[in-house]
């Protein structure tokens, strides 16, 4: 017997519920499940999976009932809102039907592969009157609400460069998610949208984009780097599955630095420098050793100058993007003001221009 909907911890009396469903039964969908219990009023509903297997083990252990496809999902009266954890490729054709039902949908990112698709989809939430959005998790982290309200307060000056790198190594596999074009795959689409749309939140949107890419023998970019300009504030991003990086994510001002510990994305800690340590620091390549060093002590012990704002919380951090997409579906919203569809189409506009330019054919990343 399925477990209902009411029997799921995350439901409190008195909180609004939402009742999410989930298409996918991966990693990351096991992740948002299970960071759901932290987040009063939501609660896992139904599953949706191409192997019932999967999906009956899914909803097992988590909670919910399996539906029979997507069509079921999109009609199930217990779900009112759907998260997309399909594979790239699949997230316009998922994300249109729990539209078109009158369901909200969180899509995890990137929210399509094209803007063209992403465009389509913006068009259809306001038509439907329907939540939408993409699930940039890291935007909604803790440490990042303290890298803008540190910002504010004017405590490292007005902004002058935003240094960024994420890349772990993925050996090439043409099968995988990684690097397969079928599945949306490439390390701009799974890694740089986390750098774009971070960089975006903080600065707006740019005013010329630069950068360049590596091909992985499938055709699709292994490596790239980018260049996005802001009026005189430039930010330089790196990411990549043919190393692993530095992870770091750094805010470089007048009067000091924010030193968004690795991994990034999923950070617990926040490093503030003043100008002295600061400027040794923007010195360093950002994928130098020296650097990974600096960031690792750093972590532990103190140093002159160094401010450590820890920033911990349970489970994975998905958590608080559930909450935010709760309370907006609950009250009826079509979108949230933190993760705007207009962010995440400029987003993928800054990755295929990047795209469009040839791949770099010689010197550095060996395939």
């Amino acid at each position: 017997m399925s477990v209902g909907a009411q029997d799921h911890k995350g439901v409190r009396p008195g909180v609004p519920q939402v009742g999410w469903g989930i298409i996918g039964t991966g990693t990351i969908a096991e992740h948002f499940a299970q960071d759901m219990a932290h987040v009063p009023g939501a609660f896992l509903a139904a599953v949706a999976s191409r192997s019932p297997d999967r999906a009956a083990a899914f909803v097992a252990w988590h909670g919910g009932h399996v539906c029979r496809d997507v069509a079921a999902l999109v009609q199930d009266p217990a779900v009112q809102a759907i998260y997309v954890a399909s594979p790239n490729a699949t997230h316009y054709a998922m994300a249109e039907a729990a539209l078109a039902g009158g369901k909200g949908v969180l899509v995890e990112k990137p929210l399509v592969n094209t803007v063209d698709d992403a465009k389509r989809l913006s068009a259809l939430a306001v038509q439907q009157g329907t939540f939408c959005m993409e699930g940039l998790w890291s935007r909604f982290l803790p440490v990042m609400d303290l890298v803008k309200s540190t910002i504010q307060s004017g405590s490292i000056g007005s902004i002058k460069r935003i240094r960024a790198d994420l890349a772990f190594v993925h050996p090439y596999d043409p099968e995988s998610r990684f690097y397969d074009p079928a599945q949306g795959g490439g390390s701009l689409l799974d890694l740089g949208v986390y750098l774009v749309s971070l960089s975006l939140s903080f600065l707006g949107y740019p005013d010329r984009v630069r950068g360049r890419w590596w091909a992985a023998p499938s055709g699709v970019d292994k490596a790239a780097e980018m260049v996005l300009g802001f009026g005189a504030v430039e930010a330089h991003l790196t990411c990549g599955f043919d190393r692993d990086g530095t992870n770091l994510f750094m805010i470089e001002g007048s009067k000091g630095t924010l030193v968004v510990q690795p991994h990034c994305i999923s950070s617990r800690q926040l490093l503030v420098l003043g100008s002295l340590p600061a400027w040794g620091v923007s010195l360093l390549p950002l994928g130098s050793g020296p650097l990974r060093f600096f960031s690792k002590v750093a972590k532990r012990l103190w140093l002159p100058g160094v401010r450590r704002y820890d920033c911990g919380f349970d489970g994975y951090g998905l958590q608080f993007e559930i909450a935010a997409a709760s309370q907006a579906v609950a009250e009826g919203k079509g979108a949230c003001p933190a993760m705007s569809l207009a962010d995440s189409i400029e987003t993928l506009r800054i990755l295929e221009q990047v795209r469009a330019q040839p791949p770099v054919v010689a010197g550095g990343k060996d395939s």
